[in-house]
């Protein structure tokens, strides 16, 4: 990730985030422009949301979200991860970022993936409401779940090849394969 050098502040971020069709991210005064994804990226990303989609399409409370809303932590950070859910009512009235997610998730690509696992990751952790983190191999069938067990204790579950991921937050559950259908080797 490459920060623009300048200091800004959250709210000319904002309006930055408004004017341009590029998307940027924005971490304690710095902003990032997002690199291009591959194709595999990509499916994964919409074979992710196809099955969290389907899971919650009748939900009353709970809304999914793709890569093109931002999660925000008390104007420290905006991010765009590549899926979440949300179940609180708060996170219904601004249209672009939402500040109350319960799963976040995130196909790691070789230019993200040590802030993904590492800083972004911390980032998240303040966040109250969130009780799983999911991060995705692109390489190879390898889903990592972090999950919150307790007061500021996060635990890691890896499920690989052949196994059955379950997402506790939302009582959901489905063969890692699903994640990787159509995917070029």
């Amino acid at each position: 990730m490459i920060a623009v050098p300048n200091y800004i502040n959250p709210e000319e971020y904002l309006e930055i985030e408004r004017q341009t069709p590029i998307r940027h991210e924005y971490r304690r005064g710095l902003v990032y422009a997002m690199a291009g994804g591959t194709d595999n990226h990509d499916r994964i990303a919409q074979n992710l949301l196809y099955l969290i989609n389907s899971h919650l399409r009748n939900s009353p409370d709970c809304r999914f979200y793709s890569g093109n809303v931002k999660v925000n932590y008390q104007n420290e950070f905006y991010y765009y991860p590549d899926a979440f859910v949300t179940c609180d009512s708060r996170d219904r009235s601004d249209r672009y970022a939402k500040r109350y997610p319960k799963l976040i998730a995130e196909v790691l690509s070789s230019s993200t993936q040590t802030f993904d696992l590492g800083e972004k990751f911390t980032d998240y952790q303040k966040i109250d409401t969130l009780e799983e983190y999911i991060l995705i191999s692109q390489e190879t069938q390898r889903v990592e779940c972090r999950r919150l067990t307790g007061p500021d204790t996060w635990e890691t579950e890896v499920y690989g090849e052949g196994d059955l991921i379950v997402l506790k937050s939302l009582n959901l559950e489905w063969a890692i394969g699903e994640l990787y259908l159509g995917i070029d080797p």
